[in-house]
């Protein structure tokens, strides 16, 4: 089996368990390939890494590979669906973060996780993404989200107003303090802590949810992914801040922004018995009533 492993940095309190994630792989007859700076960070405590290839960018990446690991919470999750973007490589989450939601294998987890991962006994669900076109060239590499594209005000002390178009049809002006068109997957980040719905993967659709709106008659509204959704901003302010995802750049007012599904999807690994219904209820304590 052929397995990738990416982190952002080891930290001190998991660096013994990542240490022995690998020896674990290794023992299992994995052929590994790690991120290099994360290797180059543990490399003196492995038993043996001769056999071990690195890479650093998408490039690099063995196309034959049977699954990538993101080792971290859901932000270096994210980080490495920009590496895999449409290599169609299966990526499991283990979380040595906080609460991680799309890295979902919990520390106590991750041996009974890798084994059943070493004889292939796991499922892949396809995630839709986001895809952005722009109307000018910004700076980012790799225009698409797996979980939200967010407009947001870059003057703290001025609402800015978003028209919205849904497959060239007005919409809306949003005045507030920002607008998240999210995912599915992205419905339990930024989007639900807005108030928008929590959405399951396999749902073909779009959320759109204000970010501290000022009209007591506007609400999160859920359309299809088939459609194309058309954003401008007019504010006193010329700069804004755009995010996919985690990753945030500055636009000028001027600039149009089109979101449509992208023509891949991101295949997420899950181990049988982590079930998306069972991770809302455990991570985010979705429906705990003392009365069950």
């Amino acid at each position: 089996m052929k397995i990738g492993l990416y982190s952002r940095k080891v930290s001190h309190s998991f660096y013994p368990k990542f240490i022995e994630i690998i020896h674990f792989l290794l023992d299992q007859g994995v052929d590994l390939q790690v991120y290099k700076s994360v290797l180059d960070q543990v490399s003196k405590d492995l038993n043996n890494q001769n056999n071990i290839e690195t890479f650093e960018s998408k490039n690099e990446i063995n196309k034959d590979l049977d699954l990538m690991i993101s080792i971290g919470g859901d932000g270096t999750f994210l980080e490495t669906v920009t590496y895999i973007q449409d290599l169609d490589i299966p990526i499991l989450g283990i979380n040595s973060g906080r609460l991680g939601f799309l890295a979902d294998i919990a520390p106590d987890d991750i041996f009974p996780a890798l084994k059943e991962v070493c004889n292939s006994n796991f499922q892949v669900e396809n995630r839709s993404l986001i895809e952005m076109e722009s109307s000018e060239k910004l700076d980012c590499d790799f225009n698409y989200a797996l979980n939200d594209f967010t407009i947001r005000k870059s003057d703290r002390a001025t609402l800015i107003k978003i028209h919205t178009w849904i497959n060239g049809e007005f919409l809306n002006s949003y005045w507030a303090d920002g607008l998240i068109v999210s995912t599915p997957t992205g419905s339990t980040a930024y989007s639900m802590s807005v108030g928008g719905p929590i959405v399951v993967p396999e749902s073909n659709n779009f959320i759109i949810s204000p970010i501290a709106s000022h009209n007591l008659t506007v609400r999160p509204l859920v359309v299809s992914a088939d459609h194309e959704i058309k954003l401008t901003v007019e504010s006193r302010t010329n700069m804004h801040i755009a995010s996919l995802d985690a990753r945030s750049f500055f636009f000028k007012k001027n600039v149009e922004f089109l979101l449509r599904k992208s023509s891949f999807t991101i295949r997420v690994a899950k181990i049988y018995n982590h079930s998306y219904f069972s991770t809302i209820r455990n991570k985010l304590m979705w429906g705990i009533d003392k009365r069950n």
